[in-house]
């Protein structure tokens, strides 16, 4: 059975859209994985995070795609790399085989969802 969450719950997690704008393989990782960077706007400005997205995504196709993210979790170090914000995706039948999510169209960077 999954946990309830409330409304209160939810309301405390900031996810947000933004475009990718740099990927680089992680060298350091312990399973497959890019180093981003991440463009959310003038509020939050430029993210970086880690993200296990080799099996189904070049470096090369991330950039420019807007990505769905939890920006409000604390940093997360792995290997010399700290991860600032959570890219969201959905494991399809493996942990490392993720399909991102995003917005059905494009919209502005650092928009909420909600």
């Amino acid at each position: 059975m999954t946990n309830i969450a409330t409304w209160e719950d939810f309301q405390k997690i900031d996810i947000r859209v933004g475009t990718v704008i740099k990927a680089e393989e992680f060298q350091g990782a312990k399973i497959p994985a890019y180093k981003l960077e991440i463009d959310f706007g003038t509020e939050l400005g430029i993210k970086r995070s880690s993200a296990r997205l080799v099996r189904n995504y070049k470096k090369e196709d991330l950039v420019g795609r807007q990505v769905i993210c939890v920006v409000n979790f604390p940093k997360k170090q792995i290997a010399n790399f700290f991860s600032e914000v959570l890219v969201m995706g959905v494991y399809a039948g493996s942990d490392d085989n993720v399909v991102l999510l995003q917005a059905e169209r494009k919209v502005n960077n650092g928009d909420k969802i909600g």
